[in-house]
């Protein structure tokens, strides 16, 4: 179901150890979807931590925690190690596709062509949470996140670009966040133009 490359198994036993933590245990979730793929979250935790519909696995000595929505895009994949300008971090090789609904990958494809690479220039991406009858729903990261202009971005340029290929939708919500949001390209204002404007 979900494997740990010997690399990576050595780094995170390693990581327990120095820290002294050699009784928590691997949190592995998907929260969302990016211009990348899916989004992870990794983390130790204690085993108290354990929800009753979790899954717990165990590898070479590793505990891991996988919760029950994360199961299905998550098999078939492996923690691994990789090197990137020279700094080692975790990461997944994951076989799943994004959706698997026709309808939620159009909106991911209008999303990788058309709407992340106008909103990239300015720092910010946008991620398809979920589709619920009709309705998309959409979550600004990087500098889109807490941007004054993201009501006019979603406004004028995503949820028109969105209903424009896939009349299955009637409407997109902004689910973002924006309170959490840290460095936007601009800063908050009332009105103005988006970077999706043409």
């Amino acid at each position: 179901m979900f494997e740990i490359s010997t690399k990576a198994l050595g780094k995170i036993k390693g990581i327990m150890t120095e820290k002294g933590k050699d009784d928590l245990v691997l949190r592995v979730a998907i929260r969302g979807r990016g211009p990348q793929g899916f989004l992870y979250q990794l983390g130790f935790v204690g085993l108290d931590n354990k929800k009753p519909d979790d899954s717990e696995i165990n590898i070479d000595g590793v505990t891991v925690l996988i919760d029950p929505e994360t199961i299905p895009n998550l098999s078939g994949s492996t923690l691994d190690l990789a090197d990137s300008n020279g700094q080692e971090g975790f990461k997944i090789d994951n076989p799943n596709p994004l959706w698997n609904d026709p309808v939620s990958m159009k909106i991911q494809q209008v999303l990788d062509a058309r709407v992340n690479p106008s909103v990239a220039m300015h720092g910010g991406f946008v991620s398809l949470k979920e589709v619920k009858d009709g309705v998309a729903f959409v979550i600004l990261g990087g500098g889109c996140q807490g941007c004054g202009m993201a009501r006019v971005t979603l406004s004028q340029g995503i949820d028109v670009m969105i209903k424009e290929e896939v009349p299955e939708i009637h409407e997109v919500i902004d689910a973002t966040e924006h309170s959490l949001g840290t460095n936007p390209f601009y800063q908050p204002a009332k009105s103005g133009e988006s970077p999706l404007a043409s």
